[in-house]
Order: structure tokens, then sequence, then C-alpha cells
């Protein structure tokens, strides 16, 4: 599962990979924004993803398998421990969430630059 959600990730148009915590953590950034954190935790997958504050709360109680975001904001990152217990399509809408939010949160010009690029 751990290479499916790496290429989601890099499916995203300006998405790039980097390593700036070490190599067991692989970052997912757009326009030099991270939005996701992908990390392996006792075996299985953790990502770390942004989220709206009221919808990572909601989402916090509904599943355990969410929690506040490890070393991370807590009120707008949520850590999901990939363990099955959520469908991979509400998965894939959380990181879509996250990607959206990231580009949101960016300049007109920002924005322009990675929607208008053709992959």
């Amino acid at each position: 599962m751990y290479k499916k959600l790496e290429s989601y990730c890099l499916r995203k148009k300006g998405a790039v990979s980097t390593y700036p915590f070490g190599p067991s953590a692989q970052v997912f950034k757009v326009g030099g924004k991270m939005f996701a954190l992908l990390v392996e935790e006792n075996g299985m997958p953790a990502i770390s993803l942004k989220c709206d504050p009221v919808i990572a709360e909601n989402l916090r109680e509904q599943n355990k398998a969410i929690r506040p975001g490890y070393h991370l904001n807590k009120q707008h990152w949520n850590t999901v421990t990939v363990d099955g217990s959520i469908p991979q399509s509400e998965l894939y809408a959380m990181m879509d969430h996250s990607y959206e939010l990231v580009l949101k949160g960016m300049t007109k010009a920002a924005r322009s630059a990675i929607e208008d690029r053709l992959v």
C-alpha cells in the first residue's frame, strides 16, 4: 500500500518527493509546500495530511486510525494509519483535500503556474 500512496501523491500536478527529515520520512510537496508525509510505522504505512480543522476533528472521532498530526500542527494535520480500516477511496479523498488546501493557500500566480502545467 505504501507504493500506491506514493504513486497517488506523485500523480498530483506539480508534486515532488523529498526527504528533509531523513530517509524514513517521505515528504510530498507542491509549490514548495508540504501536502503529505509518508512513513512506515510498525510495518504499516502512516500518512500525515493537511485538513480543514472541523473536518479533521470529525474524522478523528469517526475512526481510531486517524489521530492528530504527529509532530505537526494538530489543528490542521491528521496522521492516518493505513491499516485497512479506511476504504482506499476515502483515503484518496483525504489526500486530494490536503493537496487542494495547500494549493488554495498559495498566491494566485503560484497556483496558476502549477495548474497550467501539462503534467
